[in-house]
């Protein structure tokens, strides 16, 4: 596995751009459901993401994302070989005990019966691997056979969908067409079959899914971004992010958005409404990176503050999207009392982030 890999990234990344090729752009729309839960093939990039956490003696953290990129290669081309879409999928388990991730990945292009990315609905697998959504319910219905590591789970919507940005469309960059479409599934209720050892426990907690789509979504001065999404204990949901400049770091675009809870409606905040400051460093020993593992997050009025559930979660997808970066299970605080927890995410720490 870890040859094909190599192998079939190198390949993409010596081929060239083709003209044939034309990427849409995102422009304002109504999102509509249930297909816009599934793939959109034309884009250049989309993910689904979730995270969350599972109440284990210890509390556990979790990623599972699955990717889908349209490539340059020629649509014209009829080979069945050709890999015109791929799939990669990631996959992290945060145990406080190990001190690191327990992480693995995959990447094939689709066809083949093996490989897919429906349109209709989510429904992605890569082999085994597998994330879709049961249209009687709304549950996202996973599996995930990972090599040190199993996670088969259930997660149901608690709450209606949380539509980012200006219902759906979401603005990355100081240009219009800098954008993605995305929404955010927030306060799932998890039920897992998590093994680890050869032991398999039944766990529950909460999830924080993401899907988005775009062609352009950052600025060409883009490192990369910080972001959170954070199930609040009272039922909120907070989103927050910021694109980071390669100059050093000041920021080039930010937004948050908060919901009450499920009933209230999204109150979106604009940039200069939303900061971030370094509140502790973590650095990595591997790739001498130094990340922001602690922040304080000023959205509006308020003022939050994300701890690490330990510091060293950085997450190492060379092999398949190219990237590292620290996606990290954290707590979320205000004036010193827990009040949520989620995710941070940071990318562009390494190497500016190429998408």
């Amino acid at each position: 596995m870890r040859r094909r890999q190599f192998l079939l990234t190198a390949l993409l990344a010596n081929l060239p751009a083709r003209a044939a090729v034309e990427y849409p752009a995102v422009t304002p729309r109504p999102l509509v459901f249930p297909r816009d839960h599934g793939a959109h093939p034309d884009f250049r990039t989309e993910w689904w993401y979730l995270t969350g956490w599972l109440d284990a003696a210890t509390p556990i953290g979790f990623q599972v994302t699955f990717f889908r990129t349209r490539t340059p290669i020629d649509p014209a081309n009829p080979s069945r070989f050709a890999a015109h879409q791929l799939v990669i999928a990631h996959a992290a388990i945060a145990q406080p005990a190990r001190g690191h991730l327990l992480h693995d990945q995959r990447i094939a292009r689709t066809g083949f019966g093996i490989v897919r990315a429906a349109e209709d609905d989510t429904d992605v697998a890569l082999g085994r691997w597998t994330l879709a959504r049961r249209a009687a319910d709304g549950a996202y219905l996973g599996n995930v056979p990972a090599r040190e590591f199993a996670l088969r789970f259930t997660a149901r919507p608690t709450q209606p969908l949380l539509l980012q940005g200006e219902a759906g469309y979401s603005r990355k960059g100081p240009r219009p067409e800098e954008a993605s479409y995305y929404y955010s599934q927030p306060q799932l209720a998890m039920q897992a079959e998590l093994t680890l050892n050869d032991r398999t426990q039944s766990l529950r907690g909460s999830a924080w899914l993401d899907h988005e789509w775009s062609t352009t979504l950052l600025d060409p001065d883009a490192a990369g971004w910080d972001w959170i999404g954070m199930n609040l204990d009272d039922g909120g949901a907070l989103t927050a992010f910021r694109i980071r400049r390669k100059d050093g770091g000041s920021p080039l675009y930010a937004y948050a958005s908060l919901r009450a809870d499920g009933a209230a409606p999204v109150r979106t905040f604009a940039p200069a409404e939303v900061r971030f400051e370094t509140l502790s460093r973590w650095e990595s020993p591997r790739t001498r990176a130094v990340y922001a593992v602690a922040q304080r997050i000023t959205v509006g009025e308020r003022v939050f503050e994300t701890r690490p559930l330990f510091p060293d979660q950085e997450l190492d997808s060379r092999a398949t999207t190219g990237a590292v970066y620290w996606e990290g299970a954290s707590t979320l605080l205000q004036e010193g009392r827990a009040i949520g927890r989620g995710y941070l995410e940071m990318t562009g720490y390494v190497t500016p982030i190429v998408l």
